[in-house]
C-alpha cells in the first residue's frame, strides 16, 4: 500500500509538472541559481552592448510599473518619462553570490548607455536614427567607412558625430602620411636616418640627467619675492622708527632700528633670492613680528599718510642728486683722454722730434712716398675722404677698415686733417704705419691762414669773453647746479674748430669735385666706391636720415619758439646724421653752402636758435639739400644704444659710435667693441707698450 500511494503520487507529480531535460523540479537550488545567473547575464548585456539591450532594459529597468504597463501619464506616449530623473534598481550579485540592489538614475551612465522607448515603434526610435545618420555620414566620407568596425563604430560614435568625424579625419591624414613616406626617395630615407643617428649620438642628456623640476632645489630659484617682502618690511620699520622716535618710544625705537640694520645686512647686494644670507628668513619673520607690534602701539593713518609722503619726497630728491651726479660724470669721463692714449701720443710725438736710425728711415721713405703721391691729392678720378681728427688711435681704425674693405685701395686717398698739439703724433702715426697702397695726407689746421676770426664766424664767437664766460664760470647755467642739460656742451670738442671744418670743405680741396666725409668714431665694414656712383640729383649732402616716428626731426634740436626758426623751417622735417656725408662739391660752390652756414652762425650768437654744436647749424645749413641714402650704408648708436638690432650692424658698410660710450673708453659697450677692436694695429710696438701696462 505504502508502494502503491507513492507511485501515485509521483504520477500526480509528473503529470503537474512536465519532465525536462535538467530535472529542475528535483533540484530546486539549482533553478534559483539560474535566475540569479539569468539576472546578471542580463545586467551585464545592458551595461555593455548597445544593441542588446533593448528588449532586456524593458524587463529589467521597469521599476513598479509592470513589464508591459504603460504609464499613465504618458498621452499617445509620445514622450516617455523624464530618463535623467528617474530612479532605476539595479540588482548584481557580489563576490560571495549575494544579490545586491541598488538606485541610479540615468544620468550616472556613460555615453554608451543608450535608453530606448519601449512604447514606440522600432522604426522610430531615435537611436535608429541616430545610427542611420552616423552610416550615411561615414559612406559620405569615403573608403574609410569600410575600414571601421561598424558594429563598434555606430554603437560608441553615434552619440557624438563630431568624433566620429574627427577620428574620420585622422584616419585620411594617416593614409597620406604613409604614402609620403612609401613614395619617399631611398636616397632621401637614407639621409633621414643618418641624420638621426647622428643626432642621437650628439645628443647630451647629462644636464637633464640632473635637473628635476620636481626637485625643491629647483625650484624658483631666479625669483626675489623674498627680497621685495625684506626691503618693503625695511620701509615700514622706517616709518614706525620716526614716529615712534616723535611719540617718544626709545624702546620701540632701538627694536625697530636694529632689526632695520639686521635685515639690511642680510640683503647684502643680493638681486635675487639666492642671493639672500641663510638668515633671510629668520629676520624677516622677527621684522614682521615688530612690525605687528609697532602698528598696534602706533598706528595712525594720518600720521603714516603724512610720514610716507614726506619719504617720498626725500627719495625723489635722492634720485635727482644721482642724475645729475651720474651725468656729470659720464660726461666727465667721456671728455677725458684714457691713460694709454695719452701714452701712445706722447710715445709717437717724442719719436717724431727725436729720431732715431729706424725713426729717419722711415721718415725718408715717407718723404719719397709723399712725393710720388702728390699729384694724387688733387686727382678727381679717385675717392678722397676727409677726417678731422686730433685722436690717432681713432683715425688710424676710420683708414685701417676703409682700405681694409676696399676693392681698389690703391685709388683711396685719406685728407686728414689734426690741431697743432697733435700733429706731430699723427705724422708720425702714419709714417711708421703706412696704409697699403692707400695714400694718407695729414695737415696742421693752423695752416690754413684763411681760416681767421674776420672770416670765421664760430672762430670769432669762440674767442668773444661771452663764450668763455659760458663754458669756464662755475655760475653759469652750464654748471652742474642748473640740471644735466647743458653739461654735455662743456666738452671739448664744441670748442675745438676742428669740430667746425666740415662746413668749408670747398676751401680745403678747392680741386675736388666729391668727397667723402668720415667722423673719427666710425669703423668701415664694406667697399664704399659705390658711394661716388649715387646721383645725388642735385642735393649738396648724401646722408642717411635718422628720424623714426617723432624722433630726431627738426623740433628735436631747434628752437620753434624763435620766430627766426619757425618760419623758414618745418618742425617735422626727417634729421639726418653727420658722421657719413657724399658732399657734392660743385653744387656747394655753386649754391654758396658755407655763406649760408656763416649766416646763421651769426643769427645764433647769444644761442637763442640752437645750442652749441654742429648737427644743428647742419640740418639748417643743408635744408632741402640733402638726398636721403639707403640705411644700410651708415648704422648709428653704438656709442649709447645697447639694443641696436645686431643683424643691422653686420650689413651696415659703416657703423657709428656717437654718443658718449666711445670704443677707445671704458665705457664703452662691451658687446660693440669687437667691431673697432679688430681693426686696431696690435703688432705696433706704440700699442703694445702703452696698452700693456693697462692690462
Amino acid at each position: 500500500m505504502a508502494s502503491s500511494s507513492t507511485a501515485a503520487s509521483s504520477s500526480a507529480a509528473a503529470a503537474a509538472y512536465p519532465r525536462t531535460p535538467f530535472s529542475l523540479r528535483r533540484r530546486p537550488g539549482l533553478l534559483a541559481f539560474l535566475f540569479v545567473f539569468l539576472c546578471f547575464i542580463s545586467f551585464q548585456v545592458v551595461i555593455h552592448v548597445p544593441f542588446a539591450r533593448s528588449a532586456v532594459s524593458q524587463w529589467l529597468f521597469s521599476g513598479h510599473q509592470g513589464e508591459h504597463q504603460r504609464p499613465k501619464n504618458c498621452p499617445g506616449c509620445a514622450n516617455s518619462q523624464d530618463v535623467g530623473s528617474a530612479d532605476k534598481k539595479i540588482a548584481y550579485t557580489d563576490q560571495y553570490g549575494r544579490i545586491k540592489l541598488f538606485k541610479v538614475t540615468a544620468r550616472e551612465f556613460a555615453s554608451s548607455s543608450i535608453w530606448e522607448n519601449p512604447w514606440l515603434p522600432r522604426d522610430s526610435q531615435p537611436i535608429a536614427r541616430t545610427q542611420e545618420a552616423a552610416e550615411d555620414l561615414l559612406l559620405a566620407n569615403g573608403s574609410e567607412a569600410t575600414n571601421l568596425s561598424s558594429a563598434e563604430t555606430l554603437a560608441t560614435k553615434s552619440a557624438d558625430p563630431i568624433k566620429l568625424k574627427r577620428q574620420v579625419f585622422r584616419r585620411r591624414r594617416k593614409e597620406q602620411r604613409v604614402q609620403e613616406l612609401l613614395q619617399v626617395d631611398k636616397k632621401v630615407e637614407l639621409e633621414m636616418r643618418n641624420a638621426a643617428i647622428n643626432s642621437s649620438r650628439n645628443f647630451d642628456n647629462k644636464v637633464r640627467g640632473s635637473y628635476n623640476v620636481w626637485r625643491q632645489e629647483f625650484r624658483f630659484t631666479n625669483t626675489d619675492s623674498t627680497l621685495r617682502l625684506m626691503k618693503d618690511q625695511i620701509i615700514m620699520a622706517k616709518l614706525y622708527a620716526t614716529i615712534a622716535l616723535s611719540q617718544k618710544e626709545p624702546d620701540m625705537y632701538a627694536l625697530l632700528m636694529k632689526c632695520i640694520k639686521q635685515s639690511q645686512t642680510a640683503i647684502g647686494d643680493a638681486l635675487i633670492d639666492s642671493e639672500l644670507d641663510s638668515s633671510a628668513l629668520e629676520r624677516a619673520k622677527a621684522m614682521g613680528h615688530v612690525l605687528s607690534s609697532a602698528r598696534d602701539a602706533l598706528y595712525s593713518s594720518s600720521e603714516v599718510s603724512r610720514k610716507l609722503r614726506a619719504m617720498l619726497q626725500s627719495t625723489e630728491l635722492d634720485i635727482d642728486a644721482v642724475k645729475k651726479q651720474n651725468s656729470f660724470l659720464v660726461q666727465h669721463a667721456a671728455k677725458t683722454v684714457p691713460m694709454p692714449l695719452h701714452c701712445l701720443h706722447m710715445q709717437l710725438t717724442t719719436d717724431y722730434y727725436f729720431r732715431d736710425g729706424v725713426t729717419k728711415e722711415h721718415f725718408h721713405d715717407a718723404a719719397l712716398k709723399e712725393e710720388e703721391n702728390k699729384a694724387k691729392l688733387e686727382d678727381r678720378s679717385l675717392y678722397h675722404y676727409a677726417i678731422f681728427s686730433d685722436n690717432v688711435l681713432a683715425a688710424s681704425v676710420v683708414v685701417r677698415s676703409t682700405v681694409t674693405n676696399a676693392n681698389e685701395p690703391e685709388k683711396h686717398v685719406f685728407h686728414i686733417v689734426t690741431d697743432r698739439l697733435n700733429f706731430a703724433a699723427m705724422k708720425m702715426w702714419f709714417i711708421a704705419h703706412p696704409p697699403q697702397l692707400a695714400t694718407v695726407h695729414v695737415e696742421n689746421i693752423d695752416n690754413f691762414k684763411w681760416l681767421n676770426s674776420s672770416y670765421c664766424s664760430v672762430l670769432r664767437q669762440l674767442e668773444s669773453a661771452r663764450l668763455k664766460e659760458y663754458y669756464f664760470k662755475a655760475h653759469d647755467p652750464s654748471s652742474l647746479s642748473d640740471g644735466n642739460e647743458n653739461l654735455k656742451y662743456r666738452n671739448p670738442k664744441y670748442l675745438s674748430m676742428l669740430n667746425h671744418l666740415r662746413f668749408y670743405m670747398p676751401e680745403i680741396h678747392p680741386k675736388l669735385d666729391k668727397i667723402l666725409f668720415l667722423d673719427d668714431d666710425i669703423v668701415v665694414q664694406k667697399d664704399l666706391t659705390p658711394l661716388w656712383d649715387i646721383d645725388l640729383k642735385g642735393m649738396v649732402n648724401g646722408a642717411v636720415e635718422t628720424c623714426k616716428e617723432s624722433f630726431h626731426r627738426f623740433d628735436t634740436y631747434l628752437n620753434f619758439s624763435h620766430p627766426k626758426i619757425s618760419e623758414n623751417f618745418d618742425p617735422r622735417a626727417c634729421g639726418w646724421a653727420f658722421g657719413m656725408n657724399m658732399f657734392d662739391l660743385k653744387e656747394w660752390r655753386k649754391r654758396n653752402i658755407t655763406g649760408i652756414y656763416h649766416y646763421w652762425q651769426d643769427l645764433n650768437e647769444d644761442r637763442k636758435l640752437w645750442k652749441l654744436g654742429t648737427l644743428p647749424p647742419g640740418l639748417i645749413t643743408f635744408y632741402n639739400l640733402t638726398y636721403p641714402l639707403n640705411r644700410t650704408w651708415h648704422v648709428l648708436g653704438l656709442g649709447y644704444d645697447p639694443a641696436v638690432d645686431i643683424v643691422e650692424i653686420d650689413n651696415a658698410a659703416v657703423v657709428h659710435y656717437n654718443g658718449n660710450y666711445k670704443p677707445w673708453l671704458d665705457l664703452a659697450i662691451s658687446k660693440y667693441n669687437l667691431y673697432w677692436s679688430k681693426y686696431v694695429d696690435l703688432d705696433s710696438s706704440h700699442v703694445q707698450h702703452c696698452y700693456a701696462s693697462k692690462q
